[in-house]
């Protein structure tokens, strides 16, 4: 961590200095992008149409910080500067003043197009705007502005204050000025970045987990083994931090289902189909650890 923008790493030419960075969209994801970008330095802005939300955004970014200075993670001197280079609004309008936008909405196409079209007309023309979306590319968002060449996914991983991974992913009309500028700025986030240079379903790190986990899911519904035997073969014989399972709990079921959907209203391949058993899990509420039971069951 940084007390101040590692501007070293960032390209320099005619790539305007990046200060200030606008998050919009206070769920999970985006309130702790914005308190990564703050912890690097940079005045940093996190915007939601929801004053609630923002309120418990920054609760929570509070009993963060405080558990990390408390277990001597983070000088208290850092965690005060960055909630000093931290702001919350319900106002877009703030967009204005930034350099580089991150979106973290809902993953409706509907809603981020809304939101990219306001973004387009309100941040300044040098300012690139970044979708941190796991399943739409951000073609889909840069048809709708002036500046497509200024469009990229920028896709965080949760917990994005932890995962050191960020995807970039390019389209077609993206510029390289655009994506140099992207990758330095998640590397000044303590971030390692991989660069994706065509939009495809599920971009890397979904495809390879939706593999594993297909098979995993397709082993199980055989009876070949259990899905906790299954887990243990990924963890002991894999070096797998977690099994399939158990890291599908964590994601969410619910998460897992809708990414599976949204790759196969992609695709249209039998291959990518939503999986039953997870389906039915969600229908009845156990969406993993967040709901105390998915595959596993968690009231202990």
């Amino acid at each position: 961590m940084t007390s101040s923008p590692s501007t070293a790493s960032l390209p320099a030419a005619d790539v305007p200095p990046i200060t200030c960075i606008l998050v919009v969209g206070a769920g999970t994801m985006g309130r702790q992008i914005a308190m990564t970008a703050a912890l690097a330095g940079y005045r940093t802005i996190l915007q939601d149409i929801s004053a609630d939300g923002l309120k418990h955004a920054e609760a929570d970014l509070r009993t963060w910080s405080e558990g990390r200075t408390g277990k001597g993670k983070l000088p208290e001197a850092e965690a005060a500067a960055a909630h000093g280079r931290l702001s919350y609004t319900t106002d877009l309008s703030t967009a204005e003043t930034a350099d580089v936008i991150i979106e973290a909405a809902t993953e409706r196409l509907d809603v981020k197009q809304e939101i990219f079209r306001s973004l387009d007309r309100i941040a300044p023309p040098h300012a690139i705007l970044a979708s941190n979306s796991s399943t739409l590319g951000s073609s889909k968002v840069a048809e709708v502005t002036g500046r497509p060449s200024q469009v990229c996914n920028m896709h965080f991983f949760n917990p994005a204050l932890v995962m050191k991974c960020v995807e970039v992913v390019r389209h077609e009309q993206t510029s390289s000025k655009t994506v140099d500028t992207v990758m330095a700025l998640a590397r000044s986030l303590g971030k390692e970045p991989v660069l994706i240079n065509q939009e495809i379903p599920g971009f890397i790190a979904n495809r390879l987990m939706g593999a594993l986990q297909r098979e995993a899911l397709a082993l199980a519904a055989a009876g070949i083994a259990t899905h906790r035997d299954i887990d243990t073969t990924a963890r002991t014989a894999l070096g797998h931090p977690m099994g399939p399972f158990e890291l599908m709990d964590m994601v969410g079921l619910d998460v897992i289902d809708f990414i599976a959907q949204a790759t196969f209203a992609e695709t249209g391949d039998p291959a990518d189909m939503p999986d039953p058993t997870v389906a039915s899990l969600v229908a009845l509420g156990r969406t993993g650890r967040k709901s105390g039971a998915g595959f596993y069951d968690y009231a202990e």
